[in-house]
C-alpha cells in the first residue's frame, strides 16, 4: 500500500509530541483504516500507559482487536470492519475461554535470572545505601529482621524522573537476592474483555508465587493503580485497581519469597490505597545520575565505538540533569557525526570530545518537564513529608 503523506506527517508529529493523546488517538483510528492494525494497537497502549482510564482509547482498542479477530490479513480485516457498528461486532466474538485453575499465567512465561548486580550500577551511591537499609538487608536476614519487629510485609516503589534506570535497579535486586524475575507492564494486564484484567494479574500473582523467590517488578504503576476517584467512568479499571490491592494484601501470607517492585514517574497519581502499610509502603527516590553514574554510563556507550582522547570529565560536568537514556541518545548522536564525516572522507573517524560536546547541545535533557510538575507537588502537595528527598534534590539544585 502506497504511503499517506498525512498520515506520515502525523505519525511525524507524534513522534515530535508524544504526550499529545489526542493526536494520538487520531493518528491510531487512521491507521487502524488503513490496515496498520498493530501499530495503531501500539499507540492505543501508550494513550493507556498515559491516562489509564481513556474510554476513547479503550473503545478503538476493542475495535483493533475485533477487526484483528476475522480470517483474513489485517488489511483485509480493516477495510471489511464496519467501524460505525463496531460495539455489536465487538459483543459478537467469543470470550475465550477462562484459564484453568493452576494454568500457567501466559503474560510471565519468560523467567529471568539476572546476573546483575547492585555493583555493576554505576554511582548512585544513595539509592544502593536505602536499597540495602530498607529492602535488601531484612532479606536477607530475616531473622534479625524478626528480632527487630521488622515487617517484611508489603513493597518498594521506585519514583522518578524517566530514563533514569529504575528498570536496572529492579533487576538489580533481582540478582542481589539470587531470585527470578519478572517484568508486568500495562499490556501485560490490561485485556479487552470484562474481567479478564483482574484474572491476568491474579495469574501474575500466582505464576510469581510458584517461582518463589522472584522479584515481581510491576512498571507504570501509575497506570495500573491510579487513583480511583479519577475513574468514576471506567468501572472495569476501578475493578483492576481493586484486584492489586488485594494481591498486594498477600504479601503478608501467601507471597512469603515474592518481592514486590513497583516503578512510576508520577507517584502522585498511584491510588492512596496502594501506598499504605503492608503495599507499597516505602518510596524511593531514582533521580538523574550522578557524576560518577554519568561517567560509567558514558564509557559504557562509548566502549565499542571509535574514539580518540575523549575528556570523560569534562563531559560528566555538562551533562548534569541528563537521564541515563539521555547520555545513550549523546552518545549515538556524536557517533551519527563521526559517521558522516567518515563517509566524507572515505576513512575512518573516531569519535572525539568535540562530536560530543557538540551532541550535548543538541540533546535537551528530557528530566525537564519531569522536575517542573515535580516542583508543583512539592510545593502544594507534599503535607504528609511523602517527597522530602526530592524537595532535598530541588533545593539543592536550585529548582525549588
Amino acid at each position: 500500500m502506497p504511503a499517506d503523506p498525512l498520515l506520515s506527517s502525523l505519525l511525524a508529529a507524534v513522534a515530535a509530541t508524544p504526550d499529545d493523546i489526542p493526536l494520538r488517538l487520531h493518528v491510531a483510528q487512521l491507521l487502524g483504516e488503513h490496515g496498520r492494525i498493530p501499530e495503531a494497537l501500539q499507540h492505543c497502549t501508550e494513550v493507556l500507559r498515559r491516562d489509564a482510564g481513556n474510554g476513547e482509547a479503550i473503545t478503538l482498542l476493542q475495535r483493533l482487536t475485533a477487526a484483528l479477530t476475522a480470517p483474513a490479513t489485517p488489511q483485509q480485516a480493516a477495510s471489511d470492519f464496519d467501524w460505525n457498528h463496531a460495539e455489536q461486532q465487538v459483543s459478537d466474538i467469543p470470550e475465550p475461554a477462562l484459564a484453568q485453575d493452576g494454568a500457567p499465567s501466559p503474560v510471565v512465561e519468560d523467567i529471568e535470572r539476572p546476573a546483575v548486580r547492585l555493583a555493576d550500577v554505576g554511582g548512585m551511591e544513595h539509592v544502593k545505601e536505602r536499597l540495602e537499609l530498607a529492602f535488601l538487608g531484612p532479606m536477607r536476614n530475616p531473622q534479625l529482621a524478626k528480632a527487630f519487629g521488622t515487617n517484611l510485609a508489603g513493597g518498594l516503589l521506585l519514583y522518578g524522573p524517566p530514563g533514569c534506570g529504575k528498570t536496572f535497579l529492579a533487576r538489580a535486586v533481582a540478582g542481589e537476592l539470587g531470585a527470578s524475575f519478572y517484568n508486568i507492564g500495562i499490556s501485560d494486564v490490561l485485556d479487552m474483555y470484562v474481567g479478564s484484567s483482574e484474572r491476568n494479574l491474579a495469574q501474575i500473582f500466582d505464576a510469581a508465587r510458584r517461582n518463589a523467590p522472584c522479584v515481581l517488578f510491576l512498571d507504570e504503576v501509575d497506570a495500573l493503580g491510579q487513583k480511583r476517584s479519577h475513574l468514576t467512568h471506567s468501572s472495569s479499571m476501578r475493578n483492576t485497581v481493586n484486584q492489586l490491592l488485594a494481591e498486594m494484601d498477600s504479601l503478608g501470607g501467601r507471597n512469603d519469597g515474592v518481592f514486590v517492585l513497583g516503578a512510576t514517574n508520577h507517584p502522585w497519581d498511584v491510588d492512596s490505597a496502594l501506598r499504605r502499610p503492608g503495599r507499597f509502603d516505602r518510596m524511593l527516590l531514582v533521580l538523574p545520575p550522578d557524576a560518577p553514574a554519568r561517567a560509567a554510563i558514558l564509557h559504557y556507550h562509548l566502549a565499542n565505538r571509535p574514539a580518540a582522547g575523549v575528556d570523560l570529565d569534562r563531559l560528566v560536568r555538562v551533562t548534569e540533569h541528563f537521564s541515563g537514556a539521555d547520555l545513550a541518545h549523546v552518545c549515538a548522536t556524536a557517533a551519527e557525526r563521526a559517521l558522516a564525516a567518515s563517509m566524507r572522507s572515505n576513512r575512518l573517524v573516531p569519535l572525539t570530545t568535540a562530536d560530543l560536546e557538540a551532541a550535548v547541545r543538541e540533546v535537551r535533557p528530557s528530566t525537564g518537564p519531569w522536575f517542573a510538575t515535580a516542583r508543583n507537588v512539592v510545593a502544594f502537595a507534599n503535607t504528609d513529608g511523602s517527597y522530602d528527598d526530592l524537595a532535598t534534590y530541588l533545593r539543592k539544585h536550585r529548582k525549588l
